[in-house]
C-alpha cells in the first residue's frame, strides 16, 4: 500500500500531540468528564467523512473517550497517511467540543507466550479465547471484536528457570516510561534488565512473573 508510513513519520508531523504511538497503532485519550459529552464526541466523529472504507476504533466510557487507528490488511499492520490526516481531524472536533486529551492515558497491553513448538500450541489458544490470526503475522493472535489484548507466540528452543513462559508486554508513551516503572518498582517490583532499553525494560513482582514496559523508541 503506497501511503504507510513509519512510527516516526507520524509522530514528527504537525497537527498530532493529542496522539500517542503504542503498538497497536496511535491512540488518543480523551477526557471527556461525562457519558453524554463522550457520546457528543463519538457522534461528531462518525461524521467524518470517509470512514466507511477505514473506520477509527472507538471506546466510549462514563469519563473519557479512547481512540485508536490503525489500518489493517493483508500484508500490513499499522499506520498510514489516512491515518495522520484523521488524527488531526479528530483533535481539532474535540478541541471544537472543549474536549481536553490525556495522552498520559495511553496504553496498550500484549500477551507473550514462549513456545517450543508455535503451531502447535497456537490453535489451542485461538480456540479457547475465540480469537484469530492476524493476517500479516503467522505469530500473533487478536481479538475479533477488538476487545482483548492481542497474542504474540515467542519461539523458544530452551526453557530459562528463571523466566516465566507467559508475560505482559505494557505499551506505554516514551515520556511515561520511566514514571510507569518507577511505580512498578516501589509497589514490590524490581529491574530485571534495561538492556533493551528504550525499546522495553523488564520488570518482575516479588514472586518473579515477568512484565516488560515498551515503547516505540528504537523501533520503526
Amino acid at each position: 500500500m503506497s501511503d504507510w508510513i513509519t512510527m516516526r513519520r507520524f509522530h514528527e508531523s504537525k497537527g498530532v500531540d493529542d496522539w500517542r504511538v503504542v503498538g497497536e497503532g496511535a491512540c488518543a485519550y480523551f477526557r471527556t468528564g461525562s457519558f453524554a459529552a463522550g457520546t457528543r464526541l463519538v457522534n461528531a466523529i462518525s461524521e467524518l467523512a470517509g470512514l466507511e472504507d477505514h473506520p477509527p476504533d472507538v471506546d466510549l466510557r462514563h469519563e473519557g473517550v479512547i481512540v485508536r487507528l490503525v489500518m489493517v490488511a493483508a500484508d500490513y499492520y499499522g499506520l498510514s497517511e489516512r491515518d495522520l490526516e484523521l488524527a488531526r481531524k479528530i483533535s481539532a472536533i474535540a478541541r471544537k467540543l472543549g474536549v481536553p486529551a490525556d495522552p498520559a492515558m495511553v496504553e496498550t497491553v500484549l500477551i507473550t507466550i514462549d513456545a517450543f513448538d508455535i503451531p502447535k500450541v497456537k490453535p489451542f489458544w485461538r480456540a479457547v479465547l475465540g480469537y484469530q490470526d492476524r493476517e500479516d503475522s503467522p505469530e500473533d493472535l487478536v481479538d475479533p471484536r477488538g476487545r482483548g489484548p492481542s497474542i504474540w507466540f515467542q519461539k523458544i528452543d530452551a526453557p530459562d528457570p528463571q523466566v516465566t513462559r507467559i508475560h505482559l508486554d505494557i505499551w506505554v508513551p516514551p515520556d511515561q516510561a520511566k514514571a510507569r516503572i518507577a511505580a512498578a518498582i516501589a509497589a514490590g517490583g524490581h529491574l530485571v534488565t534495561d538492556k533493551y532499553a528504550p525499546a522495553w525494560w523488564t520488570l518482575a513482582d516479588a514472586e518473579g512473573n515477568l512484565a516488560d514496559v515498551a515503547t516505540t523508541m528504537s523501533r520503526d
